[in-house]
């Protein structure tokens, strides 16, 4: 996946790209996660800088074009924040509102489960895959996916991902499989190798901090592809 630069010949539908993305993952999610989304939206859309990946707007403005009160944009902007979508670039001091930007790697991140939604075409372009990457990439689940129930680290390890977001396991880790386990090294099987490079590029980390809550004596943790 790559991360977009919504500038040059191609911006516009770079944009449009992100935008289709969070609007598909809003849509699949409940009514206070819709709206919270929607302001966002509405946020990046009068008032995004792309270029320099700026959002530069005090609270005043917000409620005017969210037609709410300033408490309930401090409350929202928080969220936002939390989710690790926004993220302050200068802290608003003596009378100058914050700078903030996006964090597009984890938007797209959060987002990709609900890509297919849009379409193939969307899927292709925000992951930047080339023809044969394409035609080896497993399409997500539309139907829950099974989690492991039997032994063995990487089962014990998938239900504990499972269980701490779902979407996650959903769209990146339940078509890893276990290739195997010797002098601490665990070796994870992914259906291609592009998804093999996102897991590794993306999740490694998180990935191995669960597996050794698992099994202390797992040191390494490598993906390879089929």
């Amino acid at each position: 996946m790559q991360v977009i630069r919504a500038v040059g010949r191609d911006a516009a539908t770079k944009k449009y790209d992100l935008l289709s993305a969070m609007m598909a993952h809003a849509l699949a999610g409940d009514k206070h996660r819709q709206r919270l989304i929607l302001r966002l939206m509405s946020l990046i859309t009068s008032r995004y800088n792309w270029q320099r990946d700026e959002l530069t707007v005090g609270q005043r403005e917000i409620s005017r074009l969210w037609c709410v009160d300033e408490r309930t944009v401090k409350r929202e902007m928080a969220k936002l924040r939390a989710m690790g979508w926004v993220e302050i670039r200068q802290q608003g001091a003596r009378g100058r509102v914050s700078v903030h930007g996006l964090n597009l790697e984890r938007i797209l991140s959060d987002t990709r489960p609900e890509w297919d939604h849009v379409g193939p075409d969307l899927v292709s372009r925000l992951s930047g895959q080339t023809e044969t990457e394409r035609s080896n990439v497993v399409p997500l689940h539309r139907s829950p996916a099974p989690v492991p129930q039997g032994q063995g680290v990487w089962s014990e390890a998938c239900r504990i991902l499972a269980e701490e977001d779902r979407s996650l396991y959903e769209g990146w880790l339940a078509a890893l499989v276990e290739a195997g386990h010797q002098e601490g090294c665990l070796t994870l099987l992914a259906p291609s190798r592009f998804h093999a490079t996102y897991v590794e590029t993306h999740l490694l980390e998180r990935l191995r901090s669960t597996v050794r809550r698992c099994d202390a004596s797992v040191l390494r943790l490598r993906v390879i592809s089929s």
